[in-house]
C-alpha cells in the first residue's frame, strides 16, 4: 500500500512539474503581444522592435526545441528541466530590467533558448512515468491546463501593464518557474536519469537551423528601416538561405538528425505541415496585430486588449474535445478547410474597422469567428500530422510540427514592417488582414487536395495549439 501511495504521490508531482514547466513558456509566448505598445513608447522602438520583442523569443524557441529533446535524452530530462527553468527566471528578470531595446531583444532571444528546453523536457517526463491509458489522460490533463496560458496570458498582461508597468509581464514569469523548481526538487534525481553524454546531438543541425532562420528575419525586419539594398540586409538574407540550403543537405546526411526529413515522405505528415505554415503564420501575424490596433488606433486600454484576445481559448476550452471527436469519426479533410476559412471570414469582418474604432462591433465578432475556426481545426490537424506515423516515432513528429508552427510564426512576425510599410494604421491593419486571409485560404487548399483519402486516429492530443 505504502508503493502504491508514493507512486501515486511521485506521479502527481510529475505532471505537476510538466504542466508549470511548460506553462510558463506558453504564458511568456500570450503576455507580451500586449505589452508591446507600452513597450515601444518608453524604449523608442516603433514597430521594428515590437517585431524584435516577438521574433527574438520565437527564432531561439522554434529553431532549437528540436535539439533541445535530444539534450533531454542525453543529460537527463530532470537536469536539462532544471536549466531551462533556471535560465527562463533570470532572463526573464533581465528582459523586466532591459534598460533598452537592444538588451531587450537579447534577452527575448535567451528567453527562447531556455524556453526550448522545458517543452520537449516536460513532455518527455509524463512519457517516461506514465504508460497506457495513464499516459493519455497525463497528456490530457497537461493539453488542458498549459491551454489555460493563452486564457490568462492576455488578461494578467493587459491588467499588469495598466497598474505596474509592461516590466512586471516579465517579471512574473519568475513566479510559477520558482515553483516548479521547488517541486523539481522532491524528484528522486536518478528517476530520468540521460544517457551520461552518450547519445548524439545534432549540433551542426542547430547552429545552421537558428543562422537560417535568423539571416532572412533580420533582413525583413531591419530591411524595412534601413533598406532592402542595404549590403548588410543583402548578406544577412542571402547567408540564411545558404545555411537553410545547408541544413536541408545535412539533415539528408546526418545519421542522428534533429529533423528526419523522411517523415515528410508520410503524405498525411506533409499535407499537414504544409497546411501547418499557412494557418500558423496567419494566426502569428493576426494575433499580434489586433492588441495592437486596439490599443495603439482605438487608443484603449491594455486590459481591454487582453478582453477582446479571450474569446478563441474560451471557444476552444468548450469545443475542442468535441471537434476532436467528430473529426475522428468524419476524417480531418473537411475540418480542415472549413477552420481556416471560418478564421478567413472573421478577419475579413475586421476590414470593417474605421476610425474612430468601435471595437465591440468591428473587432470583437471577427474575434470570436476565429476562435470558432481554430477550434474547428487545430485538434484534426495534430491528428493528421500523426495519423500515418509509426507509434515509435510519435513524438518527434509532434515537436516537429510544433516547431514548424513557431517558425512559420516568426516569419511571419517578421513581415509585419514590411506588410503596413512600418506604420500600424488603419490602412496598414487592413493590409495585415488580406495577407492572414490569404494564408489561411492556401492552409484550407492545401487540406482539401491533400487529404481526399486520409482519416485521422481518434484522441490524439494537441500540443501544436499552445
Amino acid at each position: 500500500m505504502k508503493d502504491v501511495h508514493e507512486r501515486s504521490t511521485h506521479e502527481r508531482t510529475v505532471l505537476a512539474v510538466a504542466v508549470l514547466a511548460s506553462f510558463v513558456t506558453f504564458l511568456d509566448g500570450s503576455i507580451v503581444n500586449v505589452a508591446l505598445p507600452d513597450i515601444a513608447r518608453e524604449l523608442d522602438g516603433g514597430v521594428t522592435l515590437q517585431a524584435w520583442v516577438v521574433d527574438g523569443y520565437l527564432l531561439t524557441l522554434g529553431s532549437l526545441m528540436l535539439v533541445a529533446g535530444s539534450l533531454s535524452d542525453t543529460f537527463g530530462r530532470l537536469r536539462i528541466l532544471t536549466v531551462g527553468l533556471i535560465g527562463f527566471a533570470a532572463t526573464s528578470l533581465l528582459a523586466a530590467l532591459a534598460p533598452n531595446g537592444e538588451l531587450l531583444i537579447a534577452a527575448r532571444a535567451l528567453q527562447g533558448v531556455a524556453g526550448a528546453l522545458l517543452v520537449p523536457s516536460s513532455l518527455a517526463l509524463i512519457t517516461a512515468t506514465f504508460s497506457g491509458p495513464a499516459m493519455g489522460r497525463a497528456i490530457g490533463t497537461w493539453t488542458a491546463w498549459t491551454g489555460t496560458a493563452f486564457l490568462v496570458g492576455p488578461l494578467a498582461g493587459g491588467v499588469l501593464v495598466d497598474t505596474v508597468g509592461w516590466r512586471w509581464v516579465f517579471g512574473i514569469v519568475v513566479v510559477p518557474a520558482a515553483a516548479t523548481l521547488a517541486l523539481v526538487a522532491r524528484l528522486p534525481r536518478d528517476a530520468h536519469r540521460g544517457t551520461d553524454g552518450h547519445a548524439y546531438v545534432d549540433w551542426l543541425g542547430a547552429v545552421l537551423a537558428v543562422l537560417g532562420l535568423a539571416g532572412p528575419v533580420f533582413a525583413l525586419i531591419e530591411g524595412q528601416r534601413i533598406g532592402f539594398g542595404n549590403p548588410l540586409v543583402v548578406l544577412a538574407l542571402v547567408g540564411g538561405f545558404v545555411c537553410l540550403t545547408a541544413f536541408v543537405v545535412w539533415e539528408r546526411r546526418a545519421r542522428h538528425p534533429m529533423m528526419p526529413l523522411r517523415l515528410f515522405r508520410v503524405r498525411a505528415f506533409a499535407v499537414g505541415n504544409l497546411a501547418t505554415i499557412g494557418i500558423y503564420a496567419a494566426i502569428g501575424l493576426g494575433t499580434l496585430a489586433i492588441p495592437l490596433l486596439v490599443q495603439e488606433v482605438g487608443g484603449l486600454s491594455a486590459t481591454v486588449s487582453g478582453l477582446v484576445m479571450l474569446p478563441p481559448t474560451l471557444i476552444s476550452l468548450l469545443l475542442a474535445s468535441r471537434v476532436g471527436s467528430l473529426a475522428a469519426r468524419l476524417g480531418p479533410r473537411w475540418f480542415m478547410t472549413a477552420g481556416p476559412l471560418i478564421v478567413a471570414a472573421g478577419f475579413l469582418w475586421m476590414l470593417t474597422v474605421r476610425e474612430p474604432v468601435d471595437v465591440a462591433w468591428q473587432v470583437v465578432p471577427g474575434v470570436v469567428l476565429f476562435g470558432l475556426g481554430i477550434t474547428v481545426t487545430v485538434t484534426p490537424l495534430t491528428s493528421t500530422v500523426l495519423a500515418e506515423v509509426h507509434p515509435d516515432e510519435a513524438g518527434i513528429a509532434s515537436a516537429v510540427n510544433n516547431a514548424i508552427s513557431r517558425v512559420a510564426g516568426l516569419v511571419a512576425v517578421a513581415f509585419i514592417g514590411v506588410i503596413t510599410g512600418g506604420v500600424l494604421d488603419v490602412e496598414g491593419f487592413h493590409r495585415i488582414v488580406v495577407v492572414v486571409a490569404v494564408l489561411l485560404a492556401a492552409g484550407a487548399l492545401v487540406s482539401a487536395v491533400g487529404l481526399r483519402s486520409i482519416r485521422a486516429p481518434a484522441a490524439v492530443p494537441s500540443d501544436v495549439a499552445s
